[in-house]
């Protein structure tokens, strides 16, 4: 269904008055349509970084943070993590509905049809310095395909944003496991179409030429729960600047590589990195009590990273699945005297113990189990942010495509408040000599 207008609401300014539609979803408050409002008025909305403004109408994805709910489509992230793969949930993403067995198996095999790159595409990694960042090389060979794959980039094409969309959810994850070996100084190693989604990108990280590598169905299901979990989130700010760069008309490869920068941000995609900065900082499980207390103390300048959420008020529901994951994880690799791990698992106990952030809701987050997960896989912390780049590109498809066969779809125009000098007149600059 669409947004419908339930009621109105007025705004009077200088005189003049104007009618706002109140628009209502399937869930969620109702959203006042302000798009007449300068036209009837002459006044714009003032919203810095948009956090109560709705910038689009999207069928994808919902969350109610005071509630610790996300649905994908309408289905609960927990589910979705329990009983779906993670090509499902793709499938789910952009196409509405989860897939029948054939429609399923039909879409993985399209995907593998476009796991391979360019074999020019190896030259581009030797135009980085080894010990560039990951996310350098990712952003610049995303964008970069759109010059070997330009057959399909007609965006006003159905049959080739579809080609598109599996290319980029098809090599994405190709990608990520060159950059990582680049910069580890090993081979490249090819993908293969005889493994699952997540089995193949921790078969491109891990084997080596030289012996034979065997993947662990459950480091292989828990990869699979990470990109589940990571998928989409609404309208956060790498899916917002998708949409925004797909606006102007941008090819896909271009839109995606535009959201991998936003990505890059350390509040954004780099909040499990910054979990394991903290555990490093506090050193050893004796020094969480004055760790603790620093936090408390609002002068401290002190955070506890990995706890609450900028939208979810109340448990994150994506925690849950990451916690039982990492228990499972580190029982798989029999890590039992990690000494960061041990220090996490404490630092877990005591803040989920403390009543000062239960009862300020301050639960562990999604980000602060999948980057204790991540560590016990051996994948290093420039990495994390490229795994969460592989998991959110089908989320950034399935919006980018939603966005492009929106009817009546417009470049995106933000306003602005201007706060510089008032219109003046130079005065003496010609007579300087």
């Amino acid at each position: 269904m669409s947004a419908t207008a339930s009621s109105n609401a007025t705004i009077s300014y200088d005189g003049k008055t104007a009618t706002v539609p109140m628009l209502t979803g399937t869930l969620g408050p109702a959203v006042a349509d302000i798009r007449k409002l300068q036209g009837e008025l002459g006044i714009f909305t003032y919203d810095p970084a948009y956090g109560t403004t709705a910038a689009c109408e999207s069928k994808i994805t919902y969350i109610d943070g005071d509630e610790g709910v996300l649905l994908h489509r309408g289905y609960p992230i927990d589910q979705l993590a329990e009983q779906a793969t993670f090509p499902e949930v793709a499938y789910l993403l952009l196409n509405g509905e989860l897939p029948t067995q054939a429609q399923n198996d039909a879409f993985v095999g399209q995907i593998k049809q476009h796991t391979m790159l360019h074999e020019q595409l190896r030259h581009f990694f030797n135009g980085f310095r080894r010990d560039a960042h990951p996310m350098a090389m990712l952003c610049g060979t995303v964008g970069a395909l759109s010059a070997f794959y330009h057959d399909h980039l007609d965006i006003n094409d159905p049959k080739q944003r579809e080609i598109s969309a599996l290319r980029l959810i098809a090599k994405v994850p190709t990608l990520a496991a060159w950059a990582y070996k680049y910069t580890q100084g090993f081979p490249f190693v090819y993908p293969r179409n005889d493994l699952t989604y997540a089995e193949n990108f921790l078969y491109m990280m891990f084997a080596m030429p030289s012996e034979k590598y065997e993947v662990s169905p459950v480091l292989a299901r828990a990869m699979d729960r990470i990109l589940i979990l990571h998928a989409d989130h609404e309208q956060n700010a790498s899916t917002s600047t998708v949409r925004l760069a797909g606006s102007t008309g941008a090819n896909p490869f271009a839109c995606i590589a535009a959201g991998i920068a936003a990505l890059w941000g350390p509040a954004h995609g780099g909040a499990n990195e910054a979990v394991l900065k903290m555990l490093a900082e506090i050193g050893t499980k004796e020094n969480i009590p004055d760790f603790v207390a620093k936090v408390k103390d609002k002068n401290s300048g002190v955070k506890l990273m990995g706890f609450g959420h900028r939208v979810y008020k109340n448990f994150d529901p994506r925690a849950k699945i990451m916690q039982q994951t990492c228990h499972e994880v580190l029982s798989e690799l029999g890590i039992k005297d990690e000494p960061m791990l041990d220090l996490a698992v404490e630092l877990e106990r005591v803040a989920l113990e403390d009543p000062y952030f239960v009862q300020r809701k301050l639960y562990p987050n999604v980000d602060f189990y999948s980057g204790i997960i991540l560590k016990a896989m051996g994948i290093p912390t420039s990495m994390f942010t490229v795994l969460f780049a592989v998991a959110r590109t089908v989320g950034w498809v399935s919006q980018w495509k939603e966005m492009i066969e929106e009817p009546g779809q417009r470049i995106g125009r933000p306003r602005q408040l201007y706060t510089g000098a008032a219109k003046r007149d130079i005065v003496g600059l010609a007579d300087r000599g």
